[in-house]
């Protein structure tokens, strides 16, 4: 009998004199090993989807933030923010469909592109008005600098607006205020006139009935 035969019989029985089960074969072995394969690959799939998804939905969302943008964007340095959250998207596309190919996740790759696409679709709508590859008003062509402009008025801010609008208010407020005193005091202020000056005494009071 072979040397590795008496090692197999020595061990097996050492298994059962310990009373541990027989030890498993070789098939049983490799089986085994295949299933864990596939249970570390469904993990990594998992979070692959779980990581892709969470890129995606950020792409998404930086994209439907551009349709309530707080701050001019036709020209100037509003413009070439815009364009920036733009570029942001495109990286962003092509870095999701990058994780997703690698992952092999095909729905959420086709949707990455799409995100990149719309990226680059929004970049062209913007830029290609203005270096003469789409129509345009010939009277107002969209720039990329804002013109300057010498007699437009200062703009103010909204705390500025609100303190010019109070002040007024204010004013109005007084000046209405003003009047209605002097009305109330006219008759004390005309007979303090005729103390300091007698010959007025001989004419009558303002508004009181004549003889």
């Amino acid at each position: 009998m072979p040397q590795d035969d008496w090692s197999a019989q020595l061990k097996k029985i050492e298994r059962e004199f310990e009373g541990l089960p027989p030890e498993p074969s070789q098939a049983y072995k490799k089986l085994q090993s295949e299933e864990q394969k596939r249970a570390q690959e469904r993990v990594r799939q998992r979070a692959a989807m779980i990581g892709g998804g969470a890129r995606l939905v950020l792409v998404a969302a930086l994209g439907i933030a551009l349709a309530f943008w707080p701050y001019e964007n036709q020209c100037g340095s509003g413009l070439f923010g815009f364009l920036a959250v733009e570029v942001v998207i495109i990286i962003g596309g092509l870095w999701v469909a990058v994780s997703t190919w690698r992952a092999r996740l095909p729905r959420m790759h086709i949707l990455s592109l799409f995100s990149a696409l719309a990226g680059l679709v929004l970049v062209g709508s913007e830029i290609l008005p203005r270096i003469g590859y789409a129509a345009v008003d010939p009277k107002h062509p969209p720039q990329f600098m804002c013109p300057e402009t010498t007699d437009a008025p200062p703009r103010t801010t909204a705390v500025e607006q609100r303190v010019e609008s109070a002040t007024s208010t204010l004013q109005e407020r007084w000046k209405t205020r003003t009047e209605e005193l002097a009305k109330q005091f006219r008759p004390e202020r005309d007979a303090l006139s005729r103390i300091e000056r007698p010959e007025l005494l001989s004419q009558p009071a303002r508004g009181s009935p004549r003889d």
